[in-house]
């Protein structure tokens, strides 16, 4: 893959009140406009100061999807970018500690969105997770009573990626959030995705795999970010291999489809500060991989966080362009 921008930082984002951020999850709203969600969000370029809050949203012009993402927006009072959700920051929340709230995933379904976050004290210890929704094209959002505890399935059931199918059910990928371990699935039918009774996993029993059974691992390792969309008949799954220090995309004839004989690539090196090379695809302490709305499998657009924890700069999304494997089925 090669860089195509800069999505935040300056000189991008900080008339936002946005100098460093991360991740930058993005799905169509049903206006047509694309929606970012943004984490730990401060108004310098870096990480710390005035103006914590997570998380964030901007919205973006979809005709720039495979260009390179300008904004034309953000939720709140005239352009400062606004925290999505009304909590504080180091704060007591059900008698638990909150550092702060991190989104993992958001899609539309219909004319709703829905928005996936982890409640956390500090970065790996998820204390539960819960889903918001928005009705106004995500300009606001409203808490929809669907949590789960941080050690929901063995602490499996964090860092979660989800998709609509065309079959009436949304397909949910979920590890971790202290990028150690391997991946689960479940579905839910779209219409009761904030119904934590509704949620099924996907599991091997008595020799075969079905739904309704506690969820197996569906691919051993140690994974970070994910991101789950149908593209071009097929689906994509991009992610964090935080093991092997990397972005693998894989591409699936379904989300049931063996993980361990799908086509997969590696379409982003993790490196040294002083051997990238964004123009070869070999990017410094990177993270994320999200796709972009409008990637087709030979124009696949990925958000990728960098975050240099010793200078804390660069501490941004970007923006990365490539190619998906070719289907291997």
């Amino acid at each position: 893959m090669r860089k195509v921008k800069d999505l935040t930082g300056p000189g991008r984002t900080d008339h936002f009140g946005v100098g460093g951020t991360d991740l930058g999850v993005t799905a169509v709203a049903p206006d047509g406009r694309l929606v970012s969600v943004f984490g730990d969000t401060f108004e310098r370029a870096g990480v710390g100061g005035r103006g914590w809050r997570s998380p964030v949203v901007l919205f973006g012009d979809p005709a720039t999807a495979r260009t390179g993402v300008e904004w034309t927006g953000s939720i709140g009072a005239g352009a400062y970018a606004a925290q999505a959700l009304p909590y504080h920051h180091d704060s007591v929340i059900n008698g638990l500690h909150v550092s702060t709230v991190i989104p993992t995933d958001v899609i539309t379904i219909g004319d709703t969105m829905y928005l996936h976050v982890m409640v956390c004290h500090g970065i790996g210890n998820v204390h539960w997770t819960e889903v918001h929704r928005s009705t106004d094209n995500g300009e606001t959002w409203q808490h929809t009573g669907a949590t789960w505890p941080g050690d929901h399935h063995g602490g499996l059931f964090q860092m979660l990626t989800w998709a609509p199918g065309n079959d009436g059910y949304v397909y949910a990928f979920s590890t971790g959030f202290q990028r150690n371990q391997g991946l689960i699935l479940h579905r839910v039918p779209a219409d009761r995705v904030a119904d934590p009774g509704a949620w099924e996993g996907w599991g091997f029993r008595d020799g075969a795999w079905a739904w309704g059974h506690p969820p197996t691992i569906a691919l051993t390792g140690a994974y970070g970010e994910l991101c789950l969309r149908p593209v071009g008949g097929r689906w994509l799954l991009s992610f964090f291999d935080a093991g092997n220090y990397r972005i693998d995309v894989m591409n699936l004839a379904l989300p049931t489809s063996n993980l361990y004989e799908a086509a997969r690539a590696t379409v982003l090196h993790g490196t040294a500060w002083d051997r990238e090379d964004h123009a070869c695809g070999h990017v410094a302490q990177l993270y994320g991989g999200y796709i972009v709305p409008g990637s087709t499998i030979e124009d696949l657009h990925l958000v990728v966080s960098q975050w240099n924890t010793e200078r804390n700069w660069p501490y941004r999304a970007m923006q990365f362009a490539g190619s998906a494997p070719a289907a291997a089925d």
